[in-house]
């Protein structure tokens, strides 16, 4: 098999600008050199083959070369979260499902996903081993909530929602007071994880909570937080109503996941912490789209998602109006493994340029999980990359998940 190709003739998208036609050598995984089409001289291709190299040529003409995506928020091990079918599912489904979740993931063009619940530290082996063909994955582990709150998923009747329930290798993450908080926090790092999720406010999808109420005091957020940080981590943030969400940049959290219900004295405090917001657009849609196929979800969930769908599409726009740093991330597993990039077509619906949204994907996600040789078509990162069908500077997204081609990571084709 050989370590060097070539990818020729493609519509560059670099992770920040449209660069025109070029072509892109990669050897040993990595991005050797991009030169633009046609400049004349020996072609790229040929020049890398003078010293006896074996070279893969793929003619990229009519597509559009892009970073590998970035999805800054799914959660493998999960389908059809909040689904009343979990209760008579085996325990141990979840990580054959995370298996095939993560494979379809990086189909979709993801070659680099944030778990935000869920994954271990055994499903990161099992990628890293090979055992399982995915997208590098950062994990959360758990996901830290107060009694009562968006993580605990302990209804009325006395029956615990299965979907992330603790194991030895994930800790139930429900934990209250600052004492409290800073232990549970250090026993989630110690399960392995690279970054901490918390909710600061209820959600859709949890049976006891209203997405617009806050939870987890600041000074409890401050010391997860301090924890984190301790570690040399970071902590993201599940937070739907504004006052939560305010709570959760005040006290630092790096990322707000969601972000449904902004206001404008939010989004100055954005701006102020420099933070990162991860809409999650399809994830409200998802749940309406289930209930209304049959799936078995409470009645309260199907509500609750139909409740802030519209205000979340109106949100979102604010903010990027106003400048705020968005970041793609989907919470599959919420909805469908595999149909990430319907995020791209949804963020593009509420007004980011193509360019903007490829960015959320790409450069902008990078910068926020702090990883510094992806999200890039440049020289010296890696050579994760993503080939559309067409010209997607002229085309758009309204289609950008049919359009995938072609899928590299770390110059390995794997679709």
């Amino acid at each position: 098999m050989t370590d060097t190709r070539v990818i020729t003739g493609a519509q560059l998208f670099d992770g920040e600008e449209f660069r025109g036609r070029h072509d892109v050598l990669v050897r040993d995984g990595v991005i050797a050199e991009l030169r633009a089409s046609g400049t004349g001289g020996t072609p790229l291709a040929a020049e890398a083959s003078t010293d006896g190299r074996i070279v893969d040529v793929v003619d990229a003409t009519g597509k559009t070369l892009t970073p590998g995506l970035i999805d800054c928020h799914v959660h493998v091990a999960t389908d059809g979260a909040g689904s009343l079918d979990a209760f008579v599912e085996p325990f141990s489904l979840q990580f054959f499902r995370a298996a095939r979740n993560l494979e379809r993931t990086l189909q979709a063009g993801v070659t680099t996903a944030r778990d935000a619940g869920g994954a271990d530290a055994g499903v990161k082996a099992a990628l890293s081993d090979g055992f399982v063909d995915g997208p590098t994955l950062y994990a959360a582990i758990s996901i830290m909530s107060q009694t009562g709150g968006h993580g605990d998923g302990r209804m009325a009747s006395g029956a615990h929602m299965p979907m992330l329930t603790g194991h030895p290798g994930r800790p139930d993450g429900v934990a209250d007071g600052v004492d409290a908080v800073r232990a549970k926090t250090r026993e989630i790092l110690r399960a392995g994880a690279d970054h901490i999720k918390i909710c600061s406010t209820g959600g859709v999808l949890s049976p006891t909570d209203d997405p617009r109420h806050s939870q987890f005091t600041v000074a409890e957020i401050e010391a997860i937080v301090e924890e984190a940080a301790a570690q040399g981590t970071y902590v993201m943030s599940h937070a739907q109503g504004a006052e939560g969400i305010r709570n959760a940049l005040r006290a630092g959290a790096r990322s707000i996941e969601h972000g449904i219900f902004l206001d404008e004295e939010t989004i100055e405090l954005f701006l102020e912490k420099d933070a990162f917001l991860v809409p999650t657009l399809q994830a409200p849609l998802a749940v309406i789209a289930a209930a209304d196929a049959g799936a078995a979800l409470p009645t309260s969930v199907v509500a609750k998602a139909r409740m802030v769908a519209e205000t979340h599409r109106e949100s979102i726009a604010q903010a990027y109006d106003a400048g705020v740093k968005i970041a793609m991330g989907t919470d599959a597993g919420v909805g469908p493994h595999g149909e990430n990039l319907e995020e791209l077509e949804l963020m593009a619906a509420v007004g980011l340029s193509t360019r903007d949204a490829l960015r959320a994907g790409t450069t902008v996600a990078a910068s926020l999980l702090d990883l510094p040789t992806v999200g890039r078509v440049a020289t010296g990162y890696a050579a994760d990359l993503v080939l559309f069908d067409g010209d997607l500077e002229q085309a758009g997204l309204s289609e950008a998940r049919r359009r995938v081609s072609q899928v590299y990571q770390g110059g390995m084709r794997k679709r």
